[in-house]
């Protein structure tokens, strides 16, 4: 189980730091393009994630994501007790990838977000974003495991881009990027809105899915 914890803290830590590094990166050398900008961080961020599954999958799944880690255990994959201290782990690693790019970008270690990300489009923007991740994870899972690194990675970078919310996903990451000041952040009033979306998204999309990679037909 250590490795398993371990794992999962050492692939969020290294998620976020992707996400608000590349975020820093982009920004500062795209003078203003937010367009180019986007580009660097949305294309850092789904070649790393799939380095990061590929390397800590066979260990404790490569969740990085406390919905996904709740979605395995509807499955049985783990008991109250893991999913808690996955939960833990991801968060912790979360912060410490935040704090870890502002060190290496020379930025204020502690920062809160100015970044206004509200309003009812971008709340269903990441009820669509993880439904659309949950959507993926769960597919290509049932039909093809070993090319989840590769769908889940290219679903990320994707949804940068055809989700207005720019596809967080994942509460953790929520979080953390409330205090980051930096490209990729969001304001702390925003946080509580973009968990409850993706909440409902994941559960969407995992009712669906039961259903729909099950024998059962609806009459």
């Amino acid at each position: 189980m250590t490795k398993k914890l371990v794992s999962e803290f050492l692939g969020t830590t290294f998620l976020l730091a992707l996400v608000v590094g590349s975020g820093i990166m982009g920004d500062r050398l795209a003078s203003g393009n937010v367009a180019i900008a986007l580009l660097a961080n949305s294309i850092a961020t789904g070649l790393g994630l799939i380095v990061l599954i590929s390397v800590f999958g066979p260990i404790s799944g490569a969740h990085f994501n406390p919905i996904v880690t709740i979605i395995s255990y509807f499955q049985g994959h783990h008991s109250k007790k893991e999913v808690s201290l996955y939960f833990a782990l991801q968060l912790l690693g979360a912060f410490v990838g935040v704090f870890s790019a502002h060190l290496m970008f020379g930025e204020p270690v502690f920062q809160i977000s100015p970044k206004d990300r509200g309003g009812i489009n971008l709340m269903f923007s990441e009820f669509i974003a993880t439904f659309g991740l949950i959507m993926t994870i769960r597919g290509i899972a049932h039909h093809h495991k070993d090319k989840i690194a590769v769908a889940v990675g290219s679903y990320i970078a994707a949804a940068y881009w055809f989700t207005s919310s720019t596809s967080f996903a994942n509460p953790v990451v929520t979080i953390a990027r409330a205090f980051t000041a930096t490209f990729a952040g969001i304001n702390p009033s925003n946080v509580l809105g973009f968990i409850l979306a993706q909440i409902l998204g994941a559960l969407a999309a995992e009712v669906i899915f039961r259903w729909l990679l099950s024998d059962k037909e609806i009459a």
